[in-house]
């Protein structure tokens, strides 16, 4: 059975800012497996990412390849997610339906200046 994958589109206005350093995906962490991409063998890795756009901010999970994440990546650092992808997941464990979505992207571009939205008072004069 194929796997929805949904791009994701980001508005000009969306900043992200890098929340946690990234830290390693495991297929079986139990026996030390770690995630590899399927068709590059790539190791995987997971971010953390604030996403800010139209007064709102959210902490996102996402998997990049260790191969596309730059140089100087620390918290704080503002990034674009590159060839943002959304993938919805469900799974039924013990009984228990869990379910949500699992963002993933080919790299992470540095961004010098993030985005400044217009304030209300710059809209008005």
């Amino acid at each position: 059975m194929a796997m929805t994958r949904i791009r994701v589109g980001l508005l000009d206005s969306t900043n992200f800012m890098v929340g946690s350093l990234p830290v390693p995906k495991w297929a079986d962490q139990e026996n030390g497996v770690r995630a590899t991409d399927r068709e590059t063998g790539v190791p995987l890795l997971t971010v953390t990412l604030f996403l800010m756009e139209d007064e709102r901010a959210e902490a996102m999970k996402i998997t990049v390849p260790a191969n596309g994440l730059p140089n100087g990546l620390h918290p704080g650092r503002f990034v674009r997610p590159v060839e943002l992808f959304a993938t919805p997941w469900a799974r039924i464990f013990n009984g228990n339906l869990s379910d949500g979505v699992a963002y993933r992207c080919a790299s992470l571009e540095l961004v010098e200046t993030p985005t400044v939205p217009e304030t209300p008072a710059e809209v008005a004069a």
